[in-house]
């Protein structure tokens, strides 16, 4: 519906009184020995809880002292690494074992594989009338909001949605993962159809085909893909499976699960965290940010000009102004990302074959001045490596996935995670997450309404 003139004066006023009322003094942090974003003052996550289920590895405390290391991210206590040099020697898709090592803590054998993915092949078939009632009926223009529905419509088409044992709660975990992708790609045909205007392609998932199949068949109109163009969808959804329980979305899962609520709810809540653009959406970022760099800039091997354009974005002299060079930097990681090296040898691979190795010596290059210009801009000493987001948006546009499924296609992958950390916090948890806050308000007289001026 449409806000007419008188509502945008209300909802003005409002704002305005919100903006006056509601800041609060950075003094007081301070005072109160606040963390904010549960941070503490050297960077590192305040401790909140214990998982066995993943690990994001960027430093030591050696003395007191935070020292840098190269960036690790494990999986069940395995290097995920390992489990991608795995897959590739068995000419497998890895994201399926990766998803039953987060769920069960242990490899699977090649017979306990095979169950697992023909499963998950058999769940991938959205419930009877549930794509005609739930998606096509009710088409969005964001697919997270239509997954996060989609996953909150589930709760009707399940005979036991508020069942608390493990044995349900994994039953429903699985389906999720099994059907995320098809959700995704369903939402994006209905989007297409209903707000872009363009034809909507419905196809029905293949059991024998593994996720990153499944989701580049559903979302093309002749069902077609390369192995190369699978293979590198799937090392995408294996490196973003799982980040460890401080990600905001895996703790929002923790947090909600430690309610007693449903597996559906859960769930919703944290698609609607790995949305946000400081999460799941910081890859649309990058790309949007390169397409201005890409338009500044007329010789993209020279490094001086890509330097000097590089200095005035974080001078928040260009692109949007604030002064940050998107997949530039991460929380954990400090001398190199993982996710980012891994991904960045399959980008130049496919890059190959696509005919875009301009594009990607570009992306090089801004990933070997970035660093020194965010330093030395900024007057820091803080060591930075490009993050995963840094290529992921390249990768997928390579792959002509449009960029309203960059998000989601992080939500088909980190549902693996999220599920795990579900599981985690019923078997472990018993307590209710309840941090406190300080009140920093004064008490005031009440005064009547008939004296209020």
């Amino acid at each position: 519906m449409a806000i007419t003139k008188e509502e945008k004066a209300i909802l003005k006023k409002l704002e305005s009184l919100a903006v006056h009322n509601d800041p609060i003094d950075p003094a007081l942090y301070t005072k109160y020995d606040v963390k904010r974003g549960l941070r503490n003052s050297n960077g590192t996550g305040v401790l909140v809880g214990l998982t066995r289920i993943g690990d994001v590895v960027g430093y030591e405390i050696q003395d007191g002292k935070k020292i840098a290391i190269p960036g690790k991210l494990i999986y069940r206590g395995y290097n995920v690494e390992d489990l991608i040099k795995d897959a590739e020697k068995n000419n497998q898709f890895g994201f399926e074992q990766c998803a039953y090592l987060l769920l069960f803590a242990e490899l699977p054998t090649k017979a306990k594989l095979e169950k697992f993915n023909s499963y998950l092949g058999e769940c991938r078939v959205l419930p009877s009338n549930f794509t005609e009632d739930m998606i096509m009926k009710a088409p969005s223009n964001n697919i997270m909001n239509k997954i996060a529905r989609g996953v909150l419509a589930s709760y009707s088409y399940d005979d036991d949605p508020e069942g608390r044992s493990v044995g349900n709660i994994i039953r429903q975990c699985v389906q999720l993962i099994a059907r995320f992708s098809t959700l995704a790609a369903y939402g994006y045909q209905a989007k297409r159809r209903y707000y872009d205007d363009k034809s909507m392609y419905i196809h029905n998932p293949k059991p024998e085909l593994s996720t990153a199949e499944n989701f580049l068949r559903l979302i093309r109109s002749d069902k077609s893909y390369t192995k190369l163009e699978a293979e590198i969808l799937d090392l995408a959804l294996i490196i973003h499976a799982e980040h460890g329980g401080g990600n905001n979305s895996s703790l929002t899962v923790h947090v909600v699960s430690s309610t007693d609520t449903d597996t559906y709810s859960a769930i919703a809540a944290a698609v609607g965290s790995l949305k946000g653009r400081r999460h799941g959406g910081a890859n649309i970022k990058v790309i949007e940010m390169m397409d201005d760099i890409k338009a500044n800039i007329k010789d993209w091997s020279n490094e001086k000009e890509i330097a000097a354009y590089l200095t005035k974005i974080a001078r928040k002299e260009a692109f949007d102004k604030s002064g940050l060079i998107y997949g530039m930097g991460h929380a954990v990681y400090t001398i190199s990302d993982p996710r980012e090296i891994l991904l960045k040898a399959k980008a130049k691979e496919l890059a190959k074959e696509k005919g875009c190795l301009e594009e990607f010596q570009l992306y090089d290059t801004i990933e070997r001045l970035a660093p020194d210009i965010i330093r030395e801009v900024h007057n820091s000493d803080k060591q930075i490596c490009a993050n995963v987001d840094f290529y992921s948006g390249f990768v997928y546009s390579m792959l002509n996935i449009p960029r309203e499924l960059f998000t989601p296609i992080f939500a088909i992958s980190r549902i693996a995670g999220w599920s795990a950390h579900r599981i985690e916090e019923i078997v472990t948890g018993g307590r209710i997450y309840r941090p406190a806050y300080k009140n920093v308000s004064e008490e005031r007289e009440f005064i009547p309404l008939a004296d209020r001026k």
